[in-house]
Parts: structure tokens; sequence; C-alpha cells
């Protein structure tokens, strides 16, 4: 397809995330990619955060043809550079044509003239190695680089009819028709190494667990987020979609979570069948807790440091009469008296009021978080049938 052919590749949402040996690129800005995007796309901007910022007031204040100047402008200045990335992205190389005179010829005639060009053209699937373009909403900038590349000699280039926000609206999809599986969740006081049982468990039993904090990167309390890197909404229910559409295989098994951990919220249908799920408790002696949350949260330096900031907000509330600053007992080297003050004072009357009234099918030892996992798998088993 030539520069001044018209129409470019687009293929659906699902083919593009079914195409295994695809090269997916998403052209927004950075701002935008890191607060959510495809598994396994890889970011190469049209524009930049404050390119973009710019582009999208022009169009909002003045109007959509000084905004597709200026954008057309900020795109001769980068065309180079763009092209070079996407180059070696792709394992090809561009024709000699002069990159100027092809946008040029693209863009002639203003946004009228290039939405012709451009036009989405729905093909069934993708092309072997496709190189798949996308951006918020399959608008002009992943069709415009399309083009660009395909007048280049990238006949493979395609892009996402209807770009990212119509991937969202598949995720939105897949959460909001969720049916669980008969549901069970661990619960039993902080420490108790919920988590390690449950990462035990999948390892037995694979497809029977969905592992929440580790898709939230949040343990799902005040200091959940120390040594970690917190996600926001968008890119949680992503995550949790593709682990949904992978299937269980058996029943579901969870960690008990209120709606939200840490500052994304668990979906609704899911959050229902956690509510409602059978209670599994975990229990261990206070000194192995203590191991297991010195062992998470202290692992790194970068952990340290994150929890001097949780420790000043827990100061007055843990500790009223201010006998000796938590964050001391950390600097100094007490952790095991810190830690073990925190379940006292803070952790457990709170877990204990909240589970107030909670019956439980039956309690484990989660001391040896390995022996547990079979436990409880050998006890689900004899209820709701062997694994298949």
């Amino acid at each position: 397809m030539g520069a001044n052919a018209e129409g470019v590749p687009a293929i659906a949402p699902r083919a593009a995330l079914e195409a295994r040996d695809a090269l997916l690129l998403d052209l927004r800005a950075p701002v935008e990619f890191a607060e959510d995007h495809l598994e396994g796309a890889l970011n190469v901007p049209l524009f930049d955060d404050v390119e973009r910022a710019l582009v999208g007031t022009l169009y909002a204040r003045q109007s959509p043809e000084k905004a597709f100047e200026t954008a057309r402008e900020l795109v001769l200045g980068d065309v180079g550079e763009l092209v070079a990335r996407i180059e070696a992205l792709a394992g090809w190389q561009a024709s000699e044509r002069d990159l100027r005179a092809v946008v040029g010829e693209l863009t002639e005639g203003g946004i009228a003239a290039l939405e012709r060009r451009v036009a989405p053209l729905r093909i069934p699937k993708a092309p072997e190695r496709a190189v798949v373009l996308h951006c918020w909403r399959g608008g002009l900038r992943s069709r415009s680089v399309a083009a660009l590349l395909r007048a280049l000699g990238l006949e493979r280039a395609v892009v996402i009819e209807g770009g990212y926000k119509a991937c969202r609206a598949e995720v939105v999809s897949t959460l909001e028709t969720f049916r669980a599986p008969q549901t069970f969740v661990l619960r039993g006081l902080t420490g108790v190494g919920k988590t390690l049982v449950l990462r035990e468990l999948e390892r037995l039993r694979p497809g029977w667990t969905i592992d929440l904090e580790g898709l939230a990167q949040h343990r799902s309390s005040v200091l959940g987020g120390a040594g970690l890197a917190p996600v926001k909404q968008k890119r949680f229910e992503s995550a949790l979609a593709r682990r949904i559409e992978r299937g269980l295989p058996g029943p579901l098994v969870l960690e008990g979570e209120s709606r939200k951990v840490g500052d994304v919220i668990v979906p609704g249908p899911l959050w229902r069948a956690l509510d409602g799920a059978g209670s599994l408790m975990l229990v261990a002696p206070l000194e192995r807790r203590v191991d297991v949350l010195i062992a998470d949260y202290l692992a790194t330096p970068t952990g340290r440091d994150e929890l001097v900031r949780g420790l000043e907000f827990l100061e007055t509330r843990v500790d009223p009469a201010g006998r000796e600053p938590l964050v001391r007992l950390l600097e100094s080297g007490r952790e095991r008296e810190l830690v073990a003050l925190l379940l006292e004072r803070w952790y457990d009357p709170r877990y204990r009021h909240a589970e107030q009234g909670r019956r439980h099918l039956a309690r484990f030892d989660s001391s040896d978080p390995a022996a547990c996992a079979h436990a409880i798998a050998g006890w689900i088993d004899d209820r709701a049938g062997p694994a298949r």
C-alpha cells in the first residue's frame, strides 16, 4: 500500500489479543501507558506527555485544525526517531523514501483528507508476525503511523479497531460477567502467611487460586504497599481479567480481603463470591507470624524507607501514650519488638472486630505453608470432589 492509498487494515481487539506472534506497539503517551496497557505491549509514544497535553488543549480550546497542524509539526520533528525505534523492535528496515515527504503526502489536505486515507478496513485476523499498533481509541495516532509504516514497506503493520478503549471494554465485560465456581477463602490474623499458603496451593493445584494482592501489588493494609509497586484500578482489572480468561479448572480459593486491596476495588461479581465464600481459618504462633512479616516487609531497603512513613501515621494510634516512637524501634534494629507491638495494638484488635461472628468451616495450622496447602487441598477434595 503506498502513501496515497486509502485505508489501513484493522483487526478486532480479540483478534489482537490472540495473535501470539504479534508485536504490540502502544503509541499513547507514557502517562497513558503507565496507567494501564495490553499485556506484552511496548510503549512507542507518538507524543510525549507534554506534547499530548498541548495537542489536547489546542483541540479543546481553539480548534481541531489548530491541534492537527501542531501535531503535524511535532511528528515531522520526531518521525525519524519513531521509525528507527519501530525498525529495531520489528526487525525490519524501512525503504529509502524521504520520511518528511511521506508524512507530507499523508497529511496533505488536513484532517478530513487524512481520515479518508487512513480509514480502518476490518480484516478477520492479524497477518503473520504482525506489527499491531494502537492508541486510545484507534484514532489518527495509530492509523496514521500504520499508514506511514506501510508506505515505507512494512506491510504487516495493522491497527486495533477501537484501540485501547475497545480492549478496555473487553476487560470490563469479562469482569462483569464473571461467575465464580465453588469458592473458599483463607482467613486469619495478620502474619499467619495466608499469601504464602495461597501460592503453595496454586503450585499444588494450578488454576485454583486468584492472588488479588499479587495482582494489586499491595498487601491490603496500612503498611501494605511498602517495598511494592501498587498498581492503579485499570491495570489491576486488566490483570484480573487475564487471570479469569485463563480459566478456573476447579474450585476457587482466595485470600480474605476487604472490598479494597490498597487503593484498588475488587469488582462486584468477584467480591460477592469472596464475601459469601466458605471460610477456612489459618492459625500460627506469634513467633511465626513475626518471622513472616519481617521476611516480607523488611526484605529490601526500599521497604524499610517506605515503612518509616507508614509508622509515622500509626504512631499515636498504636501507642497513644507515646512511650517510644515506632520509627525508633525500626531504626534501632528492634524489628521483632516493633512487629509484635503492631500486631498486639493495631492489627489483631482490628481483625478480630471485623471477623466477629464469622463462622469457619475448618482450621489449619499455617506454620508450614506447603503442608498447610496440602491439608487444604485434601479437605476441599473431600468436599468438592478431587481435582480433574
